[in-house]
């Protein structure tokens, strides 16, 4: 049975850090395309970072790049999202997902910026 659980949320100031993890169960994480993605209140969700299969191709948005960062490892099956220089717009429910055959999301955790 596949599962991703992700952790790591919680409230944090502006300019802060934060990191997130992905524990995933019943996936390949050498082979699944990866990705992650934010909701924020009253808004449609986006795609923010992914890692192509086999972490050939690595891709963010322009909101994020140079602050957030995208990285995996296989042994403890685990994908991670640190997230440097946060500020109040990146609030918001991040999920992550993962796609091998199907694709396949977490429940989110919410990340609150705000002093």
């Amino acid at each position: 049975q596949v599962q991703l659980v992700e952790s790591g949320g919680g409230l944090v100031q502006p300019g802060g850090s934060l990191t997130l993890s992905c524990k995933a169960s019943g996936l390949n994480l050498q082979t699944s395309s990866i990705g992650w993605f934010r909701q924020a209140p009253g808004k449609e969700r986006e795609g923010i970072t992914c890692i192509s299969g086999r972490g050939a191709f690595t891709s963010s948005i322009e909101t994020v790049k140079g602050r957030f960062i995208t990285s995996r490892d296989t042994a403890k099956s685990t994908v991670y999202l640190q997230m440097n220089s946060l500020k109040p717009e990146d609030t918001a429910v991040y999920y992550c997902t993962m796609v091998q055959g199907a694709t396949y999301w977490g429940k989110g955790t919410l990340v609150t910026v705000s002093s």
